[in-house]
Formats: structure tokens, sequence, C-alpha cells
């Protein structure tokens, strides 16, 4: 490949890709990035979802002490079965509607584990959703106790809660971690499960049996527990001794419910079981597995993270903002190719379809592209671009290894800039974008054109269940002509981490050229007049 001069590189920044030809991210994929968005995630909005999260937990318990109140004492399990369906509605609220649960949030330790997070970042953002949903949770008790929900039944709610806040902190320090441990596996593999689906009903129906199991089992979640203990403190601390005389139980019988018998006996165990089970059980567990299986991880490296695409940086030299859903959509592409509008296709028209649908980006690709290092000049990178009458070029290491891409329209911001910066950029290392949308040379051009020219949201504008979603009625024809997709117009060919080729539009556009015949009159369909 042409290439400046290069002197020591840097080591290589993940990037990021798109087109592959298996059909969407694994679970232990989203599981990685979803982890990772925790983690990174804006404190201020990392916080309060976390509120959100802990006051959608305390929701849940509430319901489930109002479903068991009262309950015949003959069906001990299918009251806790039910209490346990009716509990499932806070996981579900956290899911749905984007929480963030400390319980769940342990699993951001697989993108520590694959180094994609600091220690003090993760640690951090596991004490801030605590924190929140610590908040979350007192927030609720506060609005209960105001209410006066204890009341309800004939006072019986309120001593149902005080036996189940009573029930939690007579646990031993053992028992109380294994509870713990056990809940929180549930937790994070109900959640891990609905990484398998998109829609928000298929989601729910997941989480139903998992939480329904740790809660009718009696396994403790340290969230939860937040709420349950802190409300059964609260009414035997202040509630009037006639309250308990009325359903004829000693104020005695509950003076173990204190704060320190709770944060010793119950809140640390039962949260530190709750980290091994879901950071250490389920999230390092099958980081461990799929960190044994190396295809795995070759497939991991080529899909676009739904959480850090914000923003996709576009290879021929214009940024585009690109929305998340448009592009994990087009990233499956469904091995959907180029449809013919005639009702009846010549046996020509399939045989081009074939050989169209045979062809690979390595077939079309240029393997000899212009490329830059790290420590070439802004400069000497125009020169090259200006030689090569390309927009765009990627920066390598001397192992060829894809560090970065740049093109035309950043080196003409960096230089804009000069008149506004007291410094200006000087070197490639500065100016050039690590967020790169790539392809492997065995990838189908057809699933590439598609993803170059259809946004398929605007073509077929329905949603993952089926529902239409757009304003009123157009053909598919009229859909079509405004279905442009914004996305790259030239991609770096990447195997195994390394550089191999560039494909560009262009490059589709002369294999049309050869494919279809040129010469026609305009009326009959060029594949048809070359042959006759």
């Amino acid at each position: 490949m042409k290439q400046f001069d290069a002197h020591e590189a840097t080591r290589p920044v993940n990037h990021l890709a798109v087109v592959d030809s298996s059909a969407a991210m694994s679970p232990f994929e989203k599981a990685a990035e979803y982890g990772h968005a925790k983690v990174t995630k804006h404190i201020a909005q990392s916080f309060g979802l976390s509120v959100f999260a802990g006051a959608f937990i305390a929701l849940a318990f509430v319901f489930y002490l109002t479903v068991t109140t009262g309950a015949a004492p003959g069906a001990w399990g299918l009251v806790r079965f039910s209490g346990g369906i009716a509990f499932s509605l806070g996981l579900i609220l956290v899911v749905v509607l984007g929480g963030e649960l400390f319980t769940s949030t342990v699993l951001s330790a697989i993108a520590w584990a694959q180094k994609r997070v600091t220690t003090k970042q993760l640690l951090g953002c596991w004490t801030r959703v605590y924190l929140g949903n610590f908040c979350g949770a007192m927030l609720i008790l506060l609005l209960v106790m105001m209410s006066k929900m204890y009341d309800l039944n004939g006072s019986a709610w309120g001593l149902n809660a005080l036996h189940v806040a009573q029930h939690k902190i007579h646990h031993d320090w053992s028992q109380a971690f294994a509870l713990g441990t056990l809940c929180n596996l549930l937790v994070c593999l109900g959640v891990w499960m609905t990484f398998s689906c998109k829609d928000a009903l298929g989601k729910s129906i997941l989480l139903i049996l998992p939480v329904a199991m740790f809660v009718s089992s009696g396994f403790e979640h340290s969230i939860a527990n937040l709420f349950m203990v802190p409300l059964g403190i609260s009414i035997e601390h202040f509630i009037g001794s006639e309250y308990f005389m009325a359903l004829g139980v000693v104020p005695q019988a509950f003076a173990d419910l204190t704060i320190s018998n709770f944060i010793v006996h119950n809140l640390i165990p039962v949260t530190l079981g709750n980290i091994v089970g879901g950071a250490v059980f389920v999230g390092l567990g099958y980081f461990w597995i799929n960190d044994r299986n190396p295809s795995s991880n070759h497939v991991a490296q080529l899909h676009i993270s739904p959480i850090e695409q914000g923003q996709a940086h576009q290879h021929d030299g214009t940024n585009v903002q690109q929305q998340p859903q448009h592009l994990s959509a087009s990233a499956q592409f469904q091995s959907s190719t180029i449809t013919s509008t005639h009702s009846h296709s010549s046996h020509k028209d399939l045989t081009m379809k074939t050989k169209i649908d045979k062809l690979i980006v390595s077939e079309l690709m240029d393997t000899n592209p212009g490329t830059l290092n790290v420590d070439n000049t802004i400069y000497q990178a125009l020169d090259l671009l200006a030689a090569e009458s390309i927009r765009s070029a990627p920066v390598v290491d001397q192992n060829n290894q894809l560090l970065g891409f740049v093109s035309e329209q950043d080196l003409l911001r960096s230089l804009w800039s000069e008149e506004f910066a007291a410094t200006l950029p000087t070197t490639v290392k500065e100016v050039m974008q690590t967020k790169m949308l790539t392809v492997a040379p065995t990838e189908k051009v057809a699933q590439l054109l598609e993803f170059m020219v259809v946004d398929k949201k605007k073509l077929f504008p329905v949603t993952d269940s089926g529902m239409y979603i757009s304003g009123g009625y157009q053909s598919y024809e009229e859909r079509l002509r405004e279905a442009s997709a914004a996305v790259p117009s030239v991609y770096p060919v990447v195997e195994n981490g390394r550089l191999c080729g560039v494909i560009r539009r262009e490059s589709l556009m002369q294999m049309f050229a050869k494919l279809y015949h040129p010469q026609h009159d305009g009326n009959a369909h060029p594949v048809e007049q070359s042959v006759a």
C-alpha cells in the first residue's frame, strides 16, 4: 500500500464496525455494550435514571405487599408466587423505561474485564447508581407513609410489612450473602434474556419468571430491601402504640427493627452477594466463556455499538448524525437485495441478479489505497488526498493495523480553525476519526449496497411489532425516492484488525457499468438489449 514514512505509531484505538454477514449482535456483545454504556453515561443522567429505578422497585414491593396481605395460610407457595409475579413489575419498568438499577448495572463488570473502563469508573458508576436507587426508594417510602397505606385491610397491610422486614434482618451473614447471590443471578439472567429480543412485550414476558422465582423463594435483593426494611422501621418507630394494640400485637415484638441491624445483618452481605451473583457469576462468567472462543471475539469486532454510535463519521468527508435505530437495523441487513419493480423478471434479469449476489467486497475493493500514519502532518495528508484524487484515507501503524480515518473535511476544518484556535493541530493523530464503520473482505456486495443506498426505516416505516408509523399513505416508489441512506460512501476493509483495502461507492458504480451493457436506446432493459 502507498504510505508516507511512519515513525513509531501509537497503540491501535478500538474501532466500530457495521457490516458483517452475521445477522445481529450476540447477547454477550449486547451485554458488553449495555455495561459499557452504563459506566460512560453522563453522571447526572445516570443518577436521575437510578432514582427512577429505585422508585420502580419500591413500587413493586408495594404491589407485593398488597397481593400477599390477608392470603390464606394454606396456600403458601401460591401466595408467594403471586407476590413474585406482582414484584416483576419493578424490573419490567426498569428495563422497558430505561432505569439504572444497581443489581443489573453490575453487569458492567464485562466492560471492565474487556479493559474498556477503569476500576475507578466502574466503582464510581456502581456508587452513584446505588445512591440514586436509595433516593428513589426513600421517595416512595415517604409517599407510602404519608398515604397511610399501612392501614389497608384493617392494618393487616402494615403488619405484613413488619413481618417481611423483620424476617430479612434475621439471616446470618453467610445466609444473607448466599440469598443475595442467588437473587442477582436470576435478575441478571433475566436481563440477559432481554438482549435476545427487541419489543417491549417480549422483554416484559421474559422477566416475569426469573423475578417470580427469586421473590417467591425468599432470595434477597439489596435495592428492594432499601425500601422494605426502612418501611418496617418507619411503621415500628413512627406509628403509635395504639396501632399495635388494635392488631393485638406487642410493640416490643418488632424492637429489633433498627437501622444498625438492617445495615449489618442484611444490607452489607446482601449487596456483596448481589455483586457476586451478577458481576462475577453472570458477567465475568460469560466473559470467560466468550474469551475462550476466538471466533466469537472476531464476530464481536464486526458490529456497530448501539450505544456509542451517536455520531458516526462519514468517510467521504461529511459528518452525519445517525439514529441508533437506523444503524442497528441496517447493520442486520436481513440478506435482502435489490428488488425489481417489474412483475415479470426475465431470465437475464435473474442471471444478472445472481452475479451481483455472488460478489464479495474483496473482489471490488482497492487493495492498494493511499494510507497515512499518525505522525504525518495535515499538510502531507492534504498532498496525499490531492495526489490520489480521493476524499479520505485510512490511518495505520507499521503493522497495518487500522487506527483511524482522515477525510478532506477533517483537514479543511483544521485549517479553518487556524483563525480561531490558539494552536492549530498539525498531525494526523490530532484530527483523525477513531469511530469508524468498516467492512469485512468476505461481506457480500449486495448487502453493502443496500446499507449504502437504502434507509430501511424510511422505506418500510413500521415498528418491530409490525405497526405502520408513517403519517400518510405512500406508494413503494414514493417511499423509495425518499429512502436515501445518510451513511458513509467509503469503508476501510478490515480483517483481524488489519487494513486490507478500501471500498468506495464509485467501485459499485463501475461494477454495475460492467454488468449492465451501456449501449441501449433508453427504452429496453440494458441486459436484454445487450443480448439482442
